[in-house]
């Protein structure tokens, strides 16, 4: 990040970054990476877990593409973004931050500040069933509230964007309740 030029830059959310990004940003724009896809792929020991019983949060993993939302960061935010992210999403060490390409919907082509699964970390969780990733979503909590409001949150906004995720309505759908209530 640091060879980025100091001009306004551009930060990719594919989890809760899209509903609540936490830092200033003049526009945003629905995008697309290639070559990894959305998962809950990241056990949480804090914010919604603990280590007695961890969650799961959004990671990017490797394989297939992803959309979600791009946000263009004026120049003059950029060191209080970057500090804001960095001790978001850097804390636990089971992300890598990445300058990735990105396609907004109008077609043009921007790099793109993103934060990335580690696959070889300790919290990496990739490749669970959508029942077990429910499983392990409806029974946790952290001191940021339960695990279902994170996922869910991000499912419905998925949902009202026009974003299919199939996968992960499935592993929603599990969720007790959802079938019900239809939050779907």
């Amino acid at each position: 990040v640091s060879a980025m030029p100091d001009t306004d830059f551009w930060v990719f959310g594919y989890g809760s970054l899209m509903w609540r990004p936490g830092f200033a940003h003049a526009e945003v724009h629905r995008a697309r990476i290639h070559g990894y896809r959305r998962a809950l792929c990241v056990y949480c020991c804090e914010h919604r877990g603990t280590r007695e019983k961890p969650g799961l949060v959004f990671g990017l993993d490797k394989g297939g593409s992803v959309v979600g939302r791009a946000f263009r960061v004026p120049a003059r935010e950029r060191a209080h973004t970057i500090a804001h992210l960095r001790a978001r999403e850097l804390a636990g060490g089971a992300y890598r931050e990445r300058i990735l390409q990105a396609r907004l919907g109008c077609g043009a082509e921007i790099p793109v500040l993103c934060y990335t699964a580690d696959r070889a970390h300790e919290r990496y969780a990739g490749g669970l069933s959508p029942s077990a990733a429910a499983r392990i979503i409806a029974d946790a909590s952290g001191r940021s509230g339960a695990n279902t409001d994170y996922m869910l949150n991000t499912v419905r906004l998925l949902h009202r964007l026009g974003i299919t995720d199939p996968w992960l309505s499935d592993v929603a759908r599990r969720l007790p309740g959802q079938r019900e209530t239809g939050a779907m």
